[in-house]
């Protein structure tokens, strides 16, 4: 009966929490929203941003929090802008990948040097402990330091070190299998 009882009890709480919450989804959404799409230009991937602001500070706060509002302000905005880097990498990429093709696409002798430099490359990667490797993989995956520490938890901090530590552990196992 004790279970039960303190069960019923705990029952309003979490309701009364999930009310907070979709009052201040319902309160801020568009504001947040349109943080985002000032920053984007783009009002589908504002709301993609303001459905992940509002999931991270649902994970992370009270509802009820004095400072809810600021909060998801800044979120909204940091995210937002963390996208448009994360844009800014990958198109420079993608860039550099369509112009090293275009230049390497009437060479045949060109494709087999990248092919087999390629293969050296993997052939070194795999050769490296998980660590460093991961390091190596998702930050030229165009991962930010913070994504990177996340994913293998670390902290960010850590990355500088650990990458440079891998590109180095990565050339020595390159120069080690060259023949030259």
């Amino acid at each position: 009966m004790n279970l039960e009882a303190a069960s019923e009890r705990s029952r309003p709480v979490l309701s009364s929490e999930q009310d907070s919450f979709e009052a201040l989804f319902k309160a801020e959404y568009n504001r947040v929203a349109g943080i985002a799409n000032r920053v984007l230009a783009d009002a589908q991937e504002a709301e993609d941003v303001a459905q992940e602001v509002f999931i991270d500070f649902h994970r992370l706060h009270s509802a009820k929090a004095q400072y809810a509002a600021a909060w998801l302000y800044r979120a909204s905005a940091h995210t937002a802008l963390n996208r448009v880097r994360g844009n800014r990498r990958r198109e420079k990429r993608e860039q550099a990948v369509a112009h090293d093709e275009a230049g390497q696409a009437l060479d045949p002798q060109r494709i087999a040097e990248s092919n087999e430099e390629r293969r050296r490359l993997r052939t070194a990667l795999a050769r490296l402990p998980k660590k460093p490797a991961e390091v190596l993989v998702l930050r030229s995956s165009g991962l930010s330091y913070a994504e990177v520490a996340e994913a293998i938890g670390v902290n960010t901090g850590q990355i500088g070190t650990l990458l440079r530590r891998a590109e180095n552990a990565l050339r020595k196992e390159v120069n080690r299998e060259s023949p030259e």
